[in-house]
């Protein structure tokens, strides 16, 4: 019995593996166990696995990989087009193997110990940041209900809070200024992992060479910088620059028919995280930092003419995606004068 390919559908406990032989055959396509399955594949010669890239993947990628296995690790979009009949494991399984073998597949690298590291404090930092908009609003709302209203900012309302529970002039019951305390302490400890984390993110990131010269780029700052490195690695397995862009949808998305094509609004595919820093990165640059960037400002400003404020915002997130690649991939320090150059 000689396996070519074998797929497998991740899962919490029980895994679908399924098995093809070199005419593309099913050989078995069962269940096993989560304790069982690294004695199996351990026991297999060198194969290809393919995985749907999701939950766990990674761990079992790097897995796989150490036992001498190739380990594909496919896009979980490109496997739905392959899932004939209903739903099932077995099914799954299956349709992994057949999108593996797909003519131009781009299969999702395995992530390092170290990026894994990297990206869950980003969304540890991410829920933080949430849970501490979410608190600030809720305290205002709270204290408005008894005609007490606070400054704008978290930080302020920080500061003004508890001014305003030791004011005995306002109309704040006693268990309002006791309950608005207990949040105000709350409040303070989630704003302190925030920057738990933020201090985290920076040490981990500082052992990559090309951390520090990501953050010469206008708009790239120790957030950005580390969740691009968290997010692409090595970068290589993009061709080119316009790649990643695409890929973390920054783009155009293209309708055509009848010879006729349409360029629309960005795809806004791939990771949203990232994007949305790239882009609140580019937004900041392009609203305070034009000053002191001439050769920036030229390229800008003819886009902000023609199309606008936020088509320019994107744009210029495109471009320091593109130009993040080229510093990733060949640790060239990054040249403002041959990066934003005038158009011939």
């Amino acid at each position: 019995m000689k396996i070519k390919l074998l797929g497998i559908d991740l899962a919490k406990n029980v895994f679908q593996l399924c098995a093809l032989n070199q005419a593309n055959k099913v050989l078995f396509n069962r269940t096993i166990r989560r304790a069982r399955l690294p004695s199996t594949i351990a026991k297999l010669e060198p194969i290809t696995i393919a995985m749907e890239a999701c939950s766990s993947a990674h761990y079992w990628g790097r897995t796989f990989a150490a036992m001498g296995h190739k380990v594909l690790l496919v896009p979980a979009q490109h496997v739905t087009p392959f899932v004939r009949g209903g739903k099932s494991d077995a099914r799954d399984a299956l349709a992994i193997c057949e999108a593996a073998q797909r003519p131009g597949l781009h299969p999702v690298p395995i992530k390092t110990v170290e990026q894994q590291d990297i990206q869950l404090l980003h969304r540890l930092r991410q829920r933080q940041v949430q849970h501490s908009t979410a608190l600030a609003n809720q305290i205002r709302s709270l204290g408005r209900e008894y005609g007490v209203i606070f400054p704008a900012g978290i930080k302020s309302l920080i500061s003004h809070l508890p001014e305003a529970l030791e004011d005995g002039s306002n109309e704040l019951s006693p268990v309002a200024r006791y309950a608005l305390a207990d949040q105000h302490r709350y409040l303070i400890d989630v704003r302190q992992a925030m920057v738990t984390f933020h201090q985290q993110i920076v040490q981990l990131a500082e052992q990559y060479p090309t951390y520090v010269n990501l953050l010469v780029l206008p708009g790239i700052g120790p957030m950005i910088a580390s969740a691009y490195i968290a997010a692409i690695g090595h970068g290589r397995q993009f061709k080119c620059g316009r790649q990643v862009s695409a890929w973390l949808g920054l783009v155009p998305r293209q309708y055509g028919t009848g010879g006729q094509i349409q360029l629309r609004g960005v795809t806004k595919s791939g990771d949203r995280y990232l994007r949305t820093l790239m882009i609140h990165g580019a937004r900041s640059v392009i609203s305070r930092g034009l000053k002191n960037r001439p050769l920036l400002a030229r390229w800008v400003q003819p886009i902000i003419d023609r199309q606008g404020f936020n088509k320019a915002v994107v744009a210029l997130a495109n471009k320091l995606t593109r130009i993040s690649w080229v510093i990733v991939t060949t640790g060239e320090p990054f040249d403002m004068k041959q990066a934003f150059k005038p158009a011939a």
